[in-house]
Protein backbone atom coordinates (compact mmCIF):
# COMPACT_ATOMS: atom_id res chain seq x y z
CA UNK A 1 0.00 0.00 0.00
CA UNK A 2 1.23 3.62 -0.83
CA UNK A 3 2.74 5.84 1.75
CA UNK A 4 -0.06 8.86 2.26
CA UNK A 5 2.94 10.69 2.59
CA UNK A 6 4.10 10.67 -0.95
CA UNK A 7 0.90 12.42 -2.15
CA UNK A 8 1.57 15.36 -0.09
CA UNK A 9 3.83 18.15 -1.01
CA UNK A 10 6.60 19.52 0.11
CA UNK A 11 5.27 22.07 2.36
CA UNK A 12 2.57 19.89 3.57
CA UNK A 13 4.98 17.36 4.88
CA UNK A 14 7.16 20.19 6.54
CA UNK A 15 4.05 21.21 8.33
CA UNK A 16 3.11 18.17 9.46
CA UNK A 17 6.14 17.69 10.76
CA UNK A 18 5.94 17.15 15.17
CA UNK A 19 6.89 20.98 16.05
CA UNK A 20 9.85 19.90 18.40
CA UNK A 21 11.21 18.29 15.17
CA UNK A 22 14.98 19.74 15.27
CA UNK A 23 14.18 19.87 11.08
CA UNK A 24 11.39 21.90 11.68
CA UNK A 25 12.34 24.19 14.31
CA UNK A 26 15.52 25.16 12.90
CA UNK A 27 14.29 25.82 8.94
CA UNK A 28 11.46 28.24 11.01
CA UNK A 29 14.25 29.93 12.90
CA UNK A 30 16.02 30.65 10.07
CA UNK A 31 13.23 31.70 7.78
CA UNK A 32 12.32 33.84 10.20
CA UNK A 33 16.34 35.52 10.38
CA UNK A 34 15.85 36.05 6.43
CA UNK A 35 12.46 37.57 6.93
CA UNK A 36 13.86 40.00 9.58
CA UNK A 37 17.20 40.91 8.03
CA UNK A 38 15.04 41.69 4.69
CA UNK A 39 13.20 43.98 7.08
CA UNK A 40 15.52 45.76 8.67
CA UNK A 41 17.49 46.12 5.19
CA UNK A 42 15.12 47.37 3.76
CA UNK A 43 13.74 50.15 6.76
CA UNK A 44 17.68 51.17 6.83
CA UNK A 45 17.58 51.65 2.74
CA UNK A 46 14.36 53.70 2.84
CA UNK A 47 15.51 56.00 5.64
CA UNK A 48 18.92 56.30 4.77
CA UNK A 49 17.72 59.71 2.95
CA UNK A 50 15.64 60.99 6.23
CA UNK A 51 19.01 60.07 8.28
CA UNK A 52 21.08 62.20 5.98
CA UNK A 53 19.02 65.36 6.25
CA UNK A 54 18.88 65.17 9.57
CA UNK A 55 22.51 64.66 10.17
CA UNK A 56 23.16 67.76 7.48
CA UNK A 57 20.74 70.05 9.52
CA UNK A 58 22.51 68.84 13.03
CA UNK A 59 25.35 70.06 11.81
CA UNK A 60 24.37 73.20 10.20
CA UNK A 61 22.66 73.85 13.53
CA UNK A 62 26.30 73.43 15.47
CA UNK A 63 28.01 75.92 12.73
CA UNK A 64 25.48 78.43 13.31
CA UNK A 65 25.02 78.06 17.20
CA UNK A 66 28.90 77.77 17.28
CA UNK A 67 28.99 81.30 15.38
CA UNK A 68 26.60 82.73 17.67
CA UNK A 69 23.82 83.09 15.12
CA UNK A 70 21.50 80.48 15.79
CA UNK A 71 17.88 81.29 16.19
CA UNK A 72 15.38 78.46 16.77
CA UNK A 73 12.61 80.37 14.98
CA UNK A 74 14.31 80.06 11.59
CA UNK A 75 14.48 77.45 9.50
CA UNK A 76 18.11 75.77 9.81
CA UNK A 77 18.96 75.52 5.91
CA UNK A 78 17.16 79.57 6.08
CA UNK A 79 19.35 80.85 8.16
CA UNK A 80 22.47 78.66 7.28
CA UNK A 81 22.22 80.50 3.56
CA UNK A 82 24.26 83.06 5.65
CA UNK A 83 27.07 80.77 5.73
CA UNK A 84 30.20 80.81 2.70
CA UNK A 85 31.87 77.63 2.75
CA UNK A 86 35.32 77.39 1.03
CA UNK A 87 36.90 74.21 0.46
CA UNK A 88 40.35 75.04 2.14
CA UNK A 89 43.83 73.19 0.76
CA UNK A 90 45.51 73.41 4.85
CA UNK A 91 48.91 73.45 3.09
CA UNK A 92 48.69 77.23 1.17
CA UNK A 93 45.96 78.10 3.43
CA UNK A 94 44.03 79.11 0.17
CA UNK A 95 40.65 78.33 -1.35
CA UNK A 96 40.14 75.71 -3.76
CA UNK A 97 38.01 75.00 -6.93
CA UNK A 98 39.51 71.39 -7.08
CA UNK A 99 36.27 70.49 -5.06
CA UNK A 100 32.77 70.95 -5.82
CA UNK A 101 30.97 72.67 -2.61
CA UNK A 102 27.55 71.14 -2.70
CA UNK A 103 28.94 67.19 -3.02
CA UNK A 104 32.41 67.40 -0.30
CA UNK A 105 31.88 65.14 2.21
CA UNK A 106 34.32 65.59 5.01
CA UNK A 107 33.93 62.13 6.69
CA UNK A 108 33.70 60.41 3.26
CA UNK A 109 36.49 61.94 2.15
CA UNK A 110 38.46 60.95 4.99
CA UNK A 111 40.60 57.64 4.09
CA UNK A 112 41.00 59.07 0.19
CA UNK A 113 44.51 58.41 -0.49
CA UNK A 114 44.14 61.48 -3.20
CA UNK A 115 43.86 64.16 -0.39
CA UNK A 116 44.86 62.69 2.66
CA UNK A 117 48.69 63.19 3.65
CA UNK A 118 50.94 61.19 6.85
CA UNK A 119 51.71 63.28 9.90
CA UNK A 120 55.11 63.05 10.93
CA UNK A 121 53.50 63.90 14.75
CA UNK A 122 50.08 63.16 15.78
CA UNK A 123 49.34 64.89 18.88
CA UNK A 124 45.70 65.09 18.31
CA UNK A 125 45.12 61.50 17.58
CA UNK A 126 44.24 61.44 13.84
CA UNK A 127 45.27 58.07 12.78
CA UNK A 128 48.43 58.87 11.83
CA UNK A 129 46.98 60.97 8.37
CA UNK A 130 44.98 64.23 8.12
CA UNK A 131 43.04 65.15 5.04
CA UNK A 132 44.66 67.79 3.24
CA UNK A 133 41.34 69.41 2.83
CA UNK A 134 38.71 71.08 4.66
CA UNK A 135 35.45 72.58 4.34
CA UNK A 136 35.32 76.00 6.27
CA UNK A 137 32.50 78.64 6.84
CA UNK A 138 32.85 82.47 6.56
CA UNK A 139 30.26 84.52 8.25
CA UNK A 140 30.30 88.13 6.51
CA UNK A 141 29.04 91.62 8.31
CA UNK A 142 26.29 93.32 6.42
CA UNK A 143 28.83 95.80 4.71
CA UNK A 144 30.96 92.26 3.20
CA UNK A 145 33.98 92.22 5.21
CA UNK A 146 34.76 89.27 7.38
CA UNK A 147 32.40 88.44 10.90
CA UNK A 148 33.98 85.35 11.83
CA UNK A 149 35.21 81.93 10.46
CA UNK A 150 34.45 78.73 11.40
CA UNK A 151 36.99 75.47 10.90
CA UNK A 152 35.52 72.00 11.71
CA UNK A 153 38.34 70.01 13.99
CA UNK A 154 38.61 66.71 15.77
CA UNK A 155 40.78 65.03 17.86
CA UNK A 156 40.84 62.06 20.05
CA UNK A 157 39.58 62.62 24.35
CA UNK A 158 39.63 59.74 26.42
CA UNK A 159 37.34 57.07 24.55
CA UNK A 160 36.68 58.58 21.40
CA UNK A 161 37.25 60.90 18.30
CA UNK A 162 35.61 64.58 19.30
CA UNK A 163 34.09 66.28 16.22
CA UNK A 164 33.01 70.02 16.36
CA UNK A 165 33.86 73.75 14.82
CA UNK A 166 35.89 76.55 16.56
CA UNK A 167 34.63 80.13 15.67
CA UNK A 168 37.01 82.84 15.18
CA UNK A 169 36.67 86.75 15.14
CA UNK A 170 37.89 88.45 11.57
CA UNK A 171 41.63 88.76 13.39
CA UNK A 172 41.95 85.18 13.25
CA UNK A 173 43.15 85.05 16.89
CA UNK A 174 40.17 85.68 19.11
CA UNK A 175 38.04 82.71 20.02
CA UNK A 176 34.29 82.97 19.89
CA UNK A 177 32.96 79.79 20.59
CA UNK A 178 34.08 76.27 20.50
CA UNK A 179 31.87 73.37 20.63
CA UNK A 180 31.76 69.54 19.82
CA UNK A 181 28.47 67.64 17.96
CA UNK A 182 29.85 64.32 18.19
CA UNK A 183 31.64 62.34 20.83
CA UNK A 184 31.65 59.49 23.54
CA UNK A 185 32.89 60.83 26.21
CA UNK A 186 31.67 59.40 29.83
CA UNK A 187 28.67 61.25 30.79
CA UNK A 188 29.19 63.80 34.08
CA UNK A 189 32.69 63.75 33.18
CA UNK A 190 34.23 64.18 29.70
CA UNK A 191 30.77 64.68 28.03
CA UNK A 192 30.97 68.20 29.99
CA UNK A 193 32.69 69.68 26.76
CA UNK A 194 28.91 70.04 25.97
CA UNK A 195 28.18 72.22 29.19
CA UNK A 196 27.45 75.53 27.90
CA UNK A 197 29.10 77.10 31.10
CA UNK A 198 32.09 75.24 29.78
CA UNK A 199 31.69 76.13 26.30
CA UNK A 200 31.24 79.91 27.82
CA UNK A 201 34.94 79.88 29.19
CA UNK A 202 36.07 79.84 25.47
CA UNK A 203 34.67 82.96 24.56
CA UNK A 204 37.07 85.88 24.32
CA UNK A 205 40.80 84.18 24.49
CA UNK A 206 43.36 84.52 22.35
CA UNK A 207 45.31 82.10 20.36
CA UNK A 208 48.60 83.56 19.97
CA UNK A 209 50.48 86.20 21.51
CA UNK A 210 51.99 89.26 20.57
CA UNK A 211 55.10 87.31 19.52
CA UNK A 212 52.68 85.15 17.39
CA UNK A 213 53.37 82.08 19.36
CA UNK A 214 50.41 79.79 20.26
CA UNK A 215 49.55 80.10 23.71
CA UNK A 216 46.36 78.68 24.16
CA UNK A 217 46.11 76.05 26.63
CA UNK A 218 43.59 73.99 28.41
CA UNK A 219 44.90 73.08 31.95
CA UNK A 220 44.43 72.66 35.72
CA UNK A 221 46.22 75.45 36.22
CA UNK A 222 46.96 79.14 34.65
CA UNK A 223 49.95 79.20 32.06
CA UNK A 224 52.67 81.58 32.39
CA UNK A 225 51.34 83.02 29.11
CA UNK A 226 48.30 84.39 31.59
CA UNK A 227 44.14 84.34 31.56
CA UNK A 228 43.46 85.56 28.34
CA UNK A 229 45.28 82.21 26.82
CA UNK A 230 43.52 79.27 29.68
CA UNK A 231 40.69 77.36 29.89
CA UNK A 232 40.05 75.50 32.71
CA UNK A 233 40.19 71.91 32.65
CA UNK A 234 37.40 69.78 33.10
CA UNK A 235 36.93 68.75 36.88
CA UNK A 236 37.17 64.54 36.52
CA UNK A 237 38.38 64.57 33.00
CA UNK A 238 42.16 64.61 32.83
CA UNK A 239 42.32 62.97 29.72
CA UNK A 240 39.14 64.14 27.72
CA UNK A 241 40.63 67.84 28.66
CA UNK A 242 44.56 66.83 27.58
CA UNK A 243 42.47 65.26 24.10
CA UNK A 244 40.90 68.98 23.49
CA UNK A 245 43.81 70.54 24.03
CA UNK A 246 45.84 68.77 22.00
CA UNK A 247 43.12 69.03 19.48
CA UNK A 248 42.99 72.81 19.43
CA UNK A 249 47.10 73.25 19.20
CA UNK A 250 46.75 71.11 16.57
CA UNK A 251 44.47 72.59 14.02
CA UNK A 252 45.64 75.77 14.92
CA UNK A 253 48.97 74.91 14.53
CA UNK A 254 51.16 74.77 11.45
CA UNK A 255 50.09 71.50 10.51
CA UNK A 256 46.27 72.59 10.64
CA UNK A 257 44.70 75.92 9.93
CA UNK A 258 48.16 78.16 11.33
CA UNK A 259 49.11 78.98 7.21
CA UNK A 260 44.94 80.19 6.45
CA UNK A 261 45.14 82.54 9.94
CA UNK A 262 48.50 83.84 8.21
CA UNK A 263 46.69 85.05 5.82
CA UNK A 264 43.59 86.13 7.59
CA UNK A 265 45.63 88.48 9.45
CA UNK A 266 47.19 89.79 7.09
CA UNK A 267 43.74 90.73 5.33
CA UNK A 268 44.84 88.35 2.35
CA UNK A 269 41.15 86.47 2.67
Amino acid sequence: MPDANENKGLIRRFLDMPNDSVVKTVTVAVALCLVASMVVSAAAVSLRPVQQANSLRDKQTNVLEVAGVYDPNVPVAEAFESMEPHVLDLATGEFTDEFDIETFDQLATSNDPAIVRALDEDPAGLGGHMQAFRMIYILRADDGSIDKVILPIEGYGLWSTLYGFIALEENGNDIYGLQFYQHGETPGLGAEVDNPRWKALWNGKKLRDEDGTLQITVAKSVPAAGREYYIDALAGATLTSRGVDNLVRFWMGEDGYGPFLERLKAGEI
